[in-house]
């Protein structure tokens, strides 16, 4: 995943159990686009502090990820959505009963590995 993408996702996710003060400046930095420079100008606080920050934040959304899974399993159910859809797409061209009943089964296998997966 791309680095601000995965940061964004991560922050989607775990967000809310930052502090106000690190939700505040980690939105500056990855959703507003802001330099350290001009970060630590607002907040007053040292370059190497918001850095230091920020760092701190990514490292917590991180161990969040890996102890909940819940972006892997976001990710996950949302292609299997998609496969949902592709399959249903081609049930859409079909006229045999036969081949429905194959594309059928092939969407209750992919429901059932996202009932899994919950």
């Amino acid at each position: 995943m791309e680095k601000i993408v995965e940061r964004g996702m991560l922050y989607d996710f775990y967000g809310e159990l930052l502090t106000e003060h690190q939700k505040a400046i980690y939105e500056e930095a990855v959703f507003n686009d802001m330099s350290l420079s001009e970060i630590a100008e607002q907040y007053e606080i040292s370059r190497q502090g918001v850095h230091d920050l920020l760092k701190r934040c990514d490292k917590i959304l991180n161990d969040y990820e890996n102890k909940l899974h819940l972006v892997e399993k976001f990710m996950k159910i949302k292609s299997s959505a998609g496969e949902i859809h592709k399959v249903l797409d081609e049930m859409d061209a079909l006229e045999d009963i036969e081949q429905m009943k194959v594309k059928s089964g092939e969407i209750r296998k992919i429901s059932n590995e996202i009932l899994e997966e919950l």
